[in-house]
């Protein structure tokens, strides 16, 4: 991985670059940002230029042997730790005689999904309903790995991918060592969620906040990899709000009519229809976890374009062509600035039952419920 690969983000790129070459870097760097953000490929792409043989004044030269070796995330000197499933006994007598390549997992699943998130990881390696954490066993592992010499002389960096699963002995075992490594020992930690992190860690790190990607940026990355059109990268953007995971995922699964949807729905709660939105109850369903939450979030980023239209802040639209024509409508005549809090608290409060395995259809037949409620009520009163 490369900073040029990484779209956007040239202030957090010039930043690390510098740390680089002013002898500035932490030994314990703490990188954190929302899901679908470049929290691991820029520390990635930082290891990259840690490593390069012939670093340039903006990134690694990515010819050289240990630049290939990192493109496959094989550095003998580069270590990971990530969460694994808390194991019984019999648990780990079954893992032996798999004979679980863990490590080989976690570089297929950090190649294919850079920007994935915790439930991808689980996806990717089986963990369904299963208790994951880093243990007191991962951190004394941890501990012994960065006592040995490093095989090619550089830079020893231990990379723990997934930091808020340290459970409470781990990371006190980890204490020492963060604050006192080996010369030339680096520790990268990786987290979406730096608030679940022991102060004493946090204390002993130096934050890299990663923020999310602008929608030119999402717009871009999509377009020059060849993933979509501009047209539906423009629409992608603005539903994906800075979280490229999403962005891949909507133009993977064929999803980038979803602002669409939004407007059928809104339309059918408005006309009371309520034959066909228990038909759209049925249809949205079936569809996936992750795509019954995208259309939340999608319903929650139209109500923002409405407030923006409602208080005349046309320049921070972000729908064009239908979409904003529908926006328009539905500003001031249907949905007015008051209404746009309690409907987006609605959109909270079913995608927090949504996480927590709560049945889809009746929490999307509710919903709908609720929304055409108080659209009864705004026409009453005109």
């Amino acid at each position: 991985m490369q900073f040029a690969e990484i779209p956007g983000l040239p202030e957090t790129k010039k930043h690390l670059i510098n740390a680089v070459k002013n002898n500035h870097l932490a030994h314990a760097l703490l990188f954190h940002g929302p899901e679908g953000s470049a929290s691991l490929t820029m520390a990635l792409a930082l290891t990259t230029y840690l490593y390069c043989q012939n670093p340039g004044e903006e990134d690694s030269c990515g010819t050289c042997a240990p630049c290939q070796r990192m493109a496959k995330l094989v550095m003998p000197d580069l270590n990971f730790a990530f969460p694994l499933v808390s194991k019984n006994k019999e648990d780990k007598k079954e893992e032996k005689e798999d004979k679980v390549d863990h490590l080989a997992n976690f570089r297929k699943f950090a190649l294919e999904q850079p920007y994935g998130n915790v439930h991808d990881y689980i996806y990717h390696n089986g963990f369904e309903k299963k208790q994951l954490n880093i243990s007191v066993g991962a951190a004394r592992q941890i501990i012994q790995t960065l006592s040995l010499v490093s095989f090619e002389g550089g830079y020893k960096i231990m990379m723990i991918w997934g930091a808020e699963f340290l459970n409470q002995q781990a990371a006190n075992a980890l204490l020492k060592i963060l604050e006192e490594p080996q010369p030339k020992t680096i520790f990268i930690l990786i987290t979406s969620q730096p608030e679940q992190l022991l102060t004493t860690i946090l204390s002993r790190t130096q934050k890299v906040m990663i923020r999310a990607f602008s929608d030119q940026e999402v717009r871009d990355y999509l377009v020059n990899a060849g993933l979509s059109d501009d047209q539906t990268a423009e629409q992608i953007s603005m539903i994906a709000d800075g979280d490229l995971r999403e962005a891949v995922r909507l133009v993977n699964q064929m999803e980038d009519q979803q602002v669409a949807w939004i407007r059928k729905w809104f339309r059918l709660c408005h006309g009371r229809n309520f034959k066909d939105l228990f038909t759209l109850s049925d249809a949205y369903h079936k569809y996936d976890k992750e795509a019954q939450k995208s259309i939340l979030q999608t319903g929650m980023n139209v109500l923002r374009e409405i407030l923006l239209r409602n208080v005349s802040v046309d320049t921070l639209l972000r729908t064009k062509g239908e979409d904003r024509e529908f926006i328009n409508k539905i500003s001031g005549k249907i949905l007015q600035e008051d209404h746009v809090p309690i409907l987006y608290e609605l959109f909270n409060k079913a995608h927090y039952h949504l996480e927590r395995n709560g049945n889809a259809k009746l929490i999307f037949t509710d919903l709908s419920m609720e929304i055409a409620v108080l659209m009864a009520k705004i026409d009453r009163n005109g």
